[in-house]
């Protein structure tokens, strides 16, 4: 077998030459491995006459051989002579019809993308943003009280107060206010007055107590949502429009949502049990945690930035536009237009194949692997942030590790586990290579970069 590679500029030609004697002795070995097994009328299981298995399977046997030959050979060269690719190799345009039945040596030609040559160097010479984040006294006042609300409970009180919700018997009027015979009846109906779009209704609710009948139209409260007042009145949302007059209603119950007091219950919910014994304490582990988070915020916009930075240092880069787009449409091909898919997603393709190019090389120079280790690492930080957004940070390890474990059975997962595990470790890498240009700023201006 011969194969060659001719290179115009950012494109190139492979051509492999395959004679008779490179598939042969394959393909008569699948072909025997064929006849043990074959079962044909009028012969014992694994009798059948070669000569009959190579009339009925040779074709097939000798396309599926040379196929798995030159796709292996193809990319060993391509590896062992260490051709920088995009994509993978492509049928060439110019390539000849082949009649694999009747012929016995073969050359096939393809087409492949190089990718560009450069090089990314950093070193302390390199200055690039680096963001702190502050974590302030009201901060930290505001996430205590989300553990608190998350940690809560409801209670029944007597008066009603903004946000409770109210429980009792809901009877549809006539025009002069009494029971409508018929009517619509919902006898536990619950709703919260603070999500009532209509003011004047929301105000009916002030000062009521438990045991007081009130005149609402569900109508203006919900300002004729036909999907609330559905649900609300529990009838079809095709029948909302015949019920649009004035309720009686009834308060049985005020549910009052209250949240956890400061004691060891609580500091114990939020985090392990005795690690905190008092408010302060409490209010300094809550610090540490955003503090922590806020780091890991700082990294991806230091890694955005060191992106910026490399881009930039880099320069333009030629590409062979017209064969990558060709394999992306047929990358894309079980899109209904594919074609205009990738038409209109390929500038942004290509940026993002630049910064591939570019992050390879810094992985590379920072010696950066990553390991089973590593991926679980990942997975065990994504399942405790998960939890924390319920306000969930004592949850027992062997929990964690179970719902790891599931997310790492996702092999799409994993590779998203995988780039964050990179990421991390480059950025961690990086900020011990660059000048580091602090910059103390704010929760919010720090959002505001990422407001389009």
């Amino acid at each position: 077998m011969n194969i060659s590679l001719e290179q115009t500029g950012v494109t190139a030609v492979i051509t492999v030459k395959m004679e008779k004697a490179d598939y042969q002795d394959a393909v008569k070995k699948e072909l025997k491995n064929i006849a043990t097994k074959a079962e044909m009328p009028g012969f014992r299981k694994g009798k059948v006459p070669f000569g009959f298995v190579q009339k009925r399977f040779g074709f097939q046997v000798k396309a599926d051989e040379i196929n798995k030959i030159l796709g292996q050979k193809l990319m060993e060269y391509i590896r062992e002579n260490k051709v920088n690719i995009l994509g993978e190799p492509m049928p060439s345009e110019n390539q000849q019809p082949l009649d694999i039945e009747a012929q016995d040596d073969f050359e096939f030609l393809f087409d492949i993308a190089l990718a560009p040559e450069f090089k990314i160097e950093l070193d302390a010479n390199d200055s690039v943003d680096y963001y702190d984040i502050e974590v302030t006294d009201a901060q930290v006042d505001e996430q205590v009280k989300v553990f608190a609300q998350q940690a809560g409970h409801p209670e029944n009180v007597e008066d009603y107060q903004d946000r409770d919700i109210l429980r009792g018997a809901l009877a549809e009027q006539d025009a002069e206010g009494n029971l409508l015979e018929g009517g619509v009846v919902v006898e536990k109906a619950s709703f919260m007055p603070a999500y009532f779009k209509g003011e004047a209704q929301k105000a009916l609710f002030e000062g009521a107590k438990v045991g007081d009948v009130l005149t609402i139209n569900p109508a203006e409260a919900y300002a004729d949502n036909e999907n609330e007042l559905a649900s609300l009145l529990k009838i079809a949302k095709e029948e909302v429009a015949n019920h649009k007059g004035n309720f009686t209603f009834q308060i049985e119950e005020i549910s009052r949502f209250v949240p956890a007091e400061m004691n060891q219950e609580f500091f114990d919910r939020v985090f392990e049990e005795g690690e905190v014994t008092d408010e302060e304490q409490f209010r300094t582990k809550v610090r540490e945690l955003m503090a922590t988070q806020h780091v890991a915020d700082s990294d991806y916009k230091f890694l955005l930035d060191v992106r910026k930075y490399c881009e930039d240092k880099v320069g333009a880069l030629e590409f062979p536009l017209e064969l990558l787009k060709k394999f992306m449409i047929a990358q894309n091909s079980e899109k209904e237009n594919a074609t205009e898919y990738v038409e209109k997603n390929f500038d942004k393709s290509v940026e993002e194949l630049k910064w591939h190019l570019i992050k390879e090389q810094l992985v590379e120079a920072q010696q950066i692997k990553i390991d089973q280790d590593d991926v679980k690492d990942q997975a065990l930080k994504a399942t405790r942030f998960q939890f924390m957004q319920y306000g969930m940070n004592n949850i027992p390890e062997e929990y964690i590790d179970q719902y790891a474990q599931k997310m790492m059975e996702n092999q799409q997962q994993v590779q998203g586990l995988v780039e964050r595990a990179i990421d991390e470790k480059l950025a961690a890498a990086l900020k011990n290579v660059v000048a580091l240009n602090h910059k103390a700023v704010s929760v919010e201006d720090f959002q505001k970069m990422f407001e389009a």
